[in-house]
Parts: structure tokens; C-alpha cells; sequence
């Protein structure tokens, strides 16, 4: 597992910040852990709503991040685009796509409109879901058992978003 992260200017007050990593499982399997609430819950955020296209979810991310997304396009097994606070000044988007290289799966996640001095944190934040995602796969279960909340972050998530944060503080935005 080699979680790559990146972060970019968009325009003068908005960036990107764009994670990636190859994973030792098939695309279906890796596809279902990205969009189904049980599987999800395992990784990064606890989902519900109406789990369709045009349909609002409402998340609660294991970093403590809570709101609304919609759902934009679920192209299975390959896109998946979500709008965060639909119709807000914060409004972003989070995008995936996933593509099979031989026996294992590439996920690639860039999540846009963020403003420009948020992106070490959310570079930093996305490295760790991804980390987590590829523990969750290995374990076949949950890395967060001792929970979290909109209040408070999962402590094994905050540790590490804090161990990498420097790092990206440090970085160059492309």
C-alpha cells in the first residue's frame, strides 16, 4: 500500500487535493466497499439516505467531518461523483474512479473546491482514509472499532492525520 496524495490550485481561492492507491482486490470487491453503508462504515464514514443518483446522503466521516452529499453519477463499478452541501457556500465535490490492473484495483479520489489553506489538512485526511481502507480490506472488518462521532474523530484516524499533516503542510501546491 503506497497512498500517493497530491494537492492543486483551481482557481485563486480553491484547490483540489487528489489520493490514490492500488489495491490486492477485484474491482467489484473494492466498488462495494466504496458504496455501500456497511462496507463504508468499515473505513471511512457512516452513510445514509437515498443511495441512488439525485439522491441525499447524509455522512459522518471518521475524521468527525458531518453533512449532505448528493449523489451526481454511480457508474458501477468505475465513477462515482458526489456533491458535498448541495446548494451552500462550502458546496465541493468528491469524485472516484476505479480501474482494474490485473488482478488488483486502482482507486483514485480528488476532492475539489476546497479553500486553498485546507488543502494540507484534507491531503493529509484523505491519505489516512485510503490507509484505512486498505487495512479494512486486509482485515475483512472494521479498523475504527472504538467509534466515532461528529464531535470527535475516530482516535486511530486523528493519530494519524496528525503524524502526516506536518508533511503536506510543508509541501508544494501544484
Amino acid at each position: 500500500m503506497t497512498t500517493i496524495a497530491t494537492m492543486r490550485t483551481l482557481d485563486e481561492t480553491r484547490g483540489a487535493v487528489r489520493v490514490e492507491d492500488l489495491y490486492d482486490t477485484d474491482i467489484g470487491d473494492l466498488w462495494q466497499a466504496c458504496t455501500t453503508p456497511e462496507r463504508l462504515a468499515s473505513w471511512i464514514a457512516r452513510v445514509d439516505g437515498d443511495m441512488r443518483v439525485g439522491g441525499t446522503i447524509q455522512t459522518v466521516f471518521t475524521s468527525s467531518w458531518t453533512g449532505p452529499a448528493r449523489i451526481e453519477v454511480c457508474d458501477a463499478p468505475h465513477h462515482l461523483l458526489l456533491t458535498t452541501e448541495p446548494g451552500t457556500d462550502d458546496e465541493g465535490q468528491i469524485e472516484a474512479w476505479l480501474t482494474e490492473e490485473g488482478s488488483k484495483t486502482r482507486l483514485v479520489v480528488e476532492e475539489r473546491g476546497l479553500p486553498m489553506r485546507h488543502l494540507p489538512f484534507h491531503a493529509s485526511g484523505w491519505r489516512v482514509h485510503l490507509e484505512d481502507l486498505g487495512r479494512s480490506l486486509e482485515v475483512d472488518g472494521p479498523v475504527h472499532p472504538e467509534g466515532w462521532s461528529s464531535d470527535a474523530g475516530a482516535p486511530g484516524w486523528k493519530e494519524r492525520w496528525e503524524e502526516l499533516t506536518p508533511t503536506y503542510q510543508q509541501m508544494e501546491i501544484g
